[in-house]
């Protein structure tokens, strides 16, 4: 099993930035993929950015070029840097792992984290 525990939330005002980390333990060699969702208040959860195990990234067009998606496997951490923050990137944000040795659940959530953007 894997667990997530995120952290780096906070209050900031629009264009601060904000680190968040997610530290995973347990069966790490185990997760492939890592990435950041997020969901605010009546709205669907959605991906913020993706990193594959070799490095690749993605991100959802309204965070590129202000959101960076990081690993370090050595540490077994997550990062997204989130620079130039808007009102509108309120939500809870999530860590997620991608799990690929057998007999793991299709995937791995933190508990969450919140970031609160004012303008």
């Amino acid at each position: 099993q894997v667990q997530l525990v995120e952290s780096g939330g906070g209050s900031v005002q629009a264009g601060d930035s904000l680190r968040l980390s997610c530290a995973a333990s347990g069966e790490t060699p185990c997760i492939d993929s890592m990435g950041w969702y997020r969901q605010a208040p009546g709205k669907e959860r959605e991906l913020v950015a993706v990193i594959t195990s070799d490095g690749s990234t993605n991100y959802l067009d309204s965070v590129k070029g202000r959101f960076t998606i990081s690993r370090d496997n050595a540490k077994e951490r997550l990062y997204l840097q989130m620079n130039s923050l808007k009102p509108e990137d309120t939500a809870v944000y999530y860590c997620h792992a991608d799990p690929r040795c057998w007999g793991h659940p299709d995937d791995y959530w933190g508990q969450g984290t919140q970031v609160t953007v004012s303008s």
